[in-house]
């Protein structure tokens, strides 16, 4: 792992430098003790879901490898149809610097809703975001949180489901679950 941040600069593609990274930033996020999760198909307003023993956080991941002329790195911090993320998509941004291997974990309200691009001066002693270079303890801090609100399930059974549901395993139940879910499945695909 010597050479890990090298190994971000061998990626040619942006889509597939980017997901790189989220992968990254997973590993890195499970080191630290916390789950994470990913929207199925990528198609959600956030990258990585973080969660502790509070509240699960939407994080955005971006990454650059941009050298700025004045020795520093600059990032695009664009969200969807390149505007800024909107209030309420994103709890966290982890920004990280490839060549540097520097990770920046910033709260949303540090950057807001702006389409803005930042600049980082990894080694620099005067950097403007510099209380967040490897901040991984603000997700740690901000997994611990209490829900302020109890999850709400709600489920039904059919009348005729329940007098079976109490005589059968719950093998037996599992498996009615399971081709439940498959019907319900195979009528989206059918015509």
């Amino acid at each position: 792992m010597k050479n890990r941040k090298n190994m971000g600069c061998r990626i040619k593609g942006c889509m597939e430098r980017g997901a790189w990274a989220e992968l990254y930033f997973m590993v890195l996020a499970m080191s630290q003790g916390l789950r994470v999760s990913s929207p199925y198909g990528g198609f959600g307003p956030y990258d990585v879901g973080v969660e502790g023993v509070g509240p699960i956080l939407r994080v955005q991941v971006k990454c650059t490898m941009c050298r700025h002329r004045k020795g520093g790195y600059s990032l695009s911090v664009r969200g969807p149809r390149l505007l800024g993320y909107p209030r309420g998509t994103v709890d966290f941004f982890a920004l990280y610097i490839i060549p540097t291997d520097d990770w920046y974990i910033i709260p949303y309200a540090v950057i807001g809703e702006k389409n803005t691009t930042l600049y980082f001066t990894p080694q620099g002693k005067r950097q403007k975001y510099g209380r967040y270079q490897e901040a991984w303890h603000l997700l740690l801090n901000a997994t611990k949180g209490r829900r302020k609100q109890g999850t709400e399930i709600r489920a039904c059974i059919e009348d005729g489901d329940a007098a079976g549901a109490s005589r059968e395993g719950e093998d037996a139940q599992a498996a009615r679950g399971t081709l439940r879910v498959r019907r319900m499945f195979r009528g989206l695909f059918e015509r």
